[in-house]
């Protein structure tokens, strides 16, 4: 035979492929705090989105491609009369659940928002409610919701705890499209083999570069990026379960594959990774760890990273807010993950580049005394120089422990500290927060606030009868598991 050949013995699917398919297909979740955090997460994750629809930059990319389109039993955008195709609303779901960068967060060697797959979940989760009605057959139930997001949860946080595409310049949302498809081609009725198709398509697709999530050109891509990735993971599901084949060694083929092609080498210096570095490394199976320790954003619409700086900040704002032309320099303790991230200086062009700067997540609460979706607009930033003015005072200082602490198991702390230093020689105490709260050391704490986060979300787009019919429907974990998708769905309709 010829040496130049390629020897084309078609393999068996990826390792890292498989255990997916199998995690999905045979895990049963039985672990009650994960299924509470689930509801928990469903709440805080659609009202974010429906805060979010307060903001034409979003809602400009909300609707049908082709306006006039009737979908029969569409799936619906919440708060909104949007009745689409499941591919395109789970890219509506996906983009409004992101746009205010305030639902939840996992933060490892990789770091993510896990509840961006309620996208795709919730989108073919209703229209299959729909179809299955209109053929007399059962709809599917809440709790088929709450299951498929603890495992999208997994699947994205599991593969995120040891593997960094951060640090080859891949965005994340990658990881958003492997798990919608793996959970929307089991609910679509996928068996092994499909489901492997589509997660080996969801790889195939490769990653999003990092770069608008990055000065000099952070925007608002970020704030839809997700919608998209599991928007797409809808299709692919579709077109799998249409028999689409698959691409069994999409990961680990020589040359041609993911951990070649897109793995291989590293950010900084391009230097060429030895290749059993470039594969996958997982520290633990898949089951129910991540939906049981995620991170939900309660206090501020901020990149997660930011959360105690931010809360620090409140902390010291009766402390500076009438000696604030009176600072000389402001100190802020952070870890490596932050720095790397959200460390910027110079002029912050959008909405999206500012809740993107640590330096503007902590100046405004120091002056203001708290931080919200509208104190990131231009008309804001632009009335208030006092902001910027304490950007350039900001000395950014990486604390060894923080950074340590970050990727610990059993602390993954996300700490801040500030301290502020006046002209005269005096300062204030040093504010040091580990813990945001919405983290599961503080979850006493938080869920009364997340609770509270939800209604008043709830009531930037629903009558006060309406809101308090989701909210009680929603802190009952009993029935809402027993509802169909379908009636959950209508009750966040607008007529």
């Amino acid at each position: 035979m010829s040496a130049n050949v390629d020897v084309n013995n078609r393999p068996d699917y990826d390792q890292v492929i498989q255990d997916i398919a199998d995690y999905v297909i045979d895990y049963k979740v039985t672990s009650q705090e994960a299924l509470d955090t689930a509801r928990n997460c469903l709440m805080d994750t659609l009202g974010c989105g429906l805060l979010a629809l307060r903001f034409p930059e979003c809602t400009k990319h909300l609707g049908p491609i082709v306006q006039g389109t009737v979908v029969p039993n569409g799936a619906r955008v919440p708060g909104t009369s949007l009745s689409l195709d499941p591919v395109k609303a789970a890219w509506d779901i996906g983009c409004i659940i992101r746009w205010l960068d305030y639902n939840d967060t996992w933060l490892a060697a990789e770091w993510g928002h896990p509840s961006d797959n309620l996208g795709g979940i919730l989108a073919v989760a209703d229209h299959l409610s729909q179809v299955r009605l209109s053929n007399g057959e059962a709809p599917l139930t809440m709790r088929e919701v709450l299951e498929a997001m603890v495992m999208a949860h997994e699947i994205q946080g599991v593969i995120a705890l040891e593997n960094s595409f951060n640090r080859v310049g891949l965005c994340h949302v990658l990881l958003v499209r492997v798990a919608s498809v793996a959970v929307v081609t089991k609910m679509m009725g996928g068996d092994r083999e499909q489901i492997m198709a589509a997660i080996s398509q969801a790889w195939v697709d490769g990653s999003a570069l990092r770069t608008y999530r990055h000065a000099p050109n952070a925007g608002s891509r970020k704030s839809w990026a997700a919608g998209d990735a599991t928007s797409r993971a809808v299709r692919l599901a579709d077109m799998s379960m249409r028999g689409e084949m698959g691409v069994p060694s999409v990961l680990t083929a020589p040359q041609w594959g993911f951990y070649d092609v897109s793995f291989a080498k590293t950010n900084k210096d391009q230097a060429i990774k030895p290749e059993a570095e470039r594969q996958f490394s997982f520290s633990q199976d898949y089951g129910t760890y991540v939906m049981e320790n995620i991170l939900f954003k309660i206090s501020f619409p901020a990149e997660f990273h930011a959360q105690t700086a931010a809360e620090a900040a409140v902390t010291l704002h009766p402390q500076v807010k009438d000696r604030l032309a009176e600072i000389d320099k402001i100190v802020i303790r952070t870890h490596e993950s932050a720095i790397r991230i959200i460390s910027k200086s110079g002029p912050l062009a959008n909405a999206a580049d500012r809740d993107h700067c640590l330096q503007y997540m902590a100046a405004v609460p120091l002056a203001f005394g708290n931080l919200i979706a509208e104190h990131y607009e231009d008309d804001f930033h632009a009335a208030n120089p006092i902001i910027d003015e304490l950007r350039e005072k900001m000395e950014i200082v990486e604390d060894k422990r923080f950074t340590a602490e970050y990727l610990e198991a059993d602390k993954r702390s996300i700490a801040n500290a500030i301290q502020v230093f006046f002209k005269d020689g005096s300062s204030t105490d040093e504010v040091v927060v580990e813990y945001p709260v919405g983290h599961r050391r503080r979850r006493e704490e938080g869920i009364p606030l997340l609770e509270q986060k939800f209604k008043n979300n709830l009531a930037t787009r629903f009558p006060s009868r309406q809101c308090q019919n989701i909210f009680t429907l929603c802190k009952d974990q009993t029935k809402l598991e027993q509802t169909s998708v379908n009636r959950f769905m209508d009750l966040f309709v607008i007529a």
